[in-house]
């Protein structure tokens, strides 16, 4: 005897509203990144630049973010039977890779300000960063409506919230330089904001990978599911776990469970989603034990 069910629901799902919240956004930070690029080339700033290339990359983050959860909310097709979801991780990986580049980019010219310091004009550079500062705490309010429970909200807050203590940092730099004549300020506030970027960019390398490589999550232990499973009444036995992520909210679980009754699948599928979240899962019921048949 053998049975399968598909057990299957979304969380954390990102409604009309807030997605067009975020094209807002998107907009709204992009007009901002350039006026801090303009900004910073007539004053010299190159720690205005560097908020304005990492203002750009979150910008990047929300279009991104916007793009993937429109794909993701289109139906699986006969190709593509799992659905979109794992677009916002593809998303995510590009833009990590722009994040780590531009940090990368402005940490040599945060260097090479504090070797050989310029002249910078210090009220553009307050002026600007003061602008960059309301916008941002716009931006973090608006992302900050669903980042309860959506991660890829929650990233896009998080960074939101980075940008305005980036600019509360240039702001510093440019009273620094009216005030002080500290010129190196610029330089050091600019490698600050690239470590932060860098640093970003590096902690969430192996979330995106182990993802991609259908890795089982860090959160759930895969002997503990097992124990959970054979706590149910009539399994005798369970084999051929495989545990993944589809995207970061649609965690799967497939499995073989030696059992006479088949009515244990609905029970597994309920206390896996309650126990540990996991939404999806693919479960066969055998009678006897398969044996070498599983080779994954």
């Amino acid at each position: 005897m053998s049975g399968q069910c598909h057990h299957h629901c979304h969380h954390g799902e990102v409604n009309e509203k807030s997605v067009k919240m975020l094209i807002l956004s998107f907009v709204v930070n992009m007009l901002l990144s350039i006026a801090e690029i303009i900004g910073g080339i007539f004053s010299g700033s190159v720690a205005l630049v560097g908020d304005a290339l990492h203002n750009t990359s979150d910008a990047l983050s929300i279009l991104i973010a916007v793009i993937a959860f429109k794909i993701g909310n289109k139906k699986a097709s006969s190709k593509y039977t799992y659905g979109f979801k794992r677009a916002e991780i593809i998303g995510g990986f590009v833009n990590l890779i722009l994040l780590f580049i531009s940090g990368c980019y402005l940490l040599i010219e945060g260097i090479g300000r504090l070797i050989q310091p310029g002249q910078i004009e210090g009220m553009m550079i307050v002026w600007i960063s003061v602008l960059a500062l309301a916008v941002d705490i716009f931006t973090a309010k608006i992302s900050h409506h669903d980042s309860d429970h959506n991660t890829n909200m929650k990233m896009v807050f998080i960074h939101n919230l980075a940008d305005v203590f980036g600019s509360i940092g240039v702001i510093i730099s440019g009273i620094c330089v009216v005030w002080f004549e500290i010129y190196s300020i610029d330089g050091v506030v600019a490698i600050v904001i690239a470590f932060y970027m860098i640093f970003q960019s590096i902690i969430t390398f192996p979330k995106i990978v182990n993802i991609l490589m259908n890795a089982a999550p860090d959160n759930i232990d895969i002997e503990q599911v097992k124990e959970c499973i054979l706590e149910i009444k009539d399994v005798k036995n369970v084999h051929h776990i495989h545990l993944w992520s589809i995207s970061d909210n649609n965690i799967a679980l497939e499995c073989h469970v030696e059992s006479c009754n088949i009515d244990v699948v609905s029970i597994i599928a309920s206390r896996l989603e309650d126990r540990f979240g996991i939404n999806h899962c693919n479960i066969q019921v055998e009678k006897t034990f398969c044996g070498e048949c599983c080779h994954l």
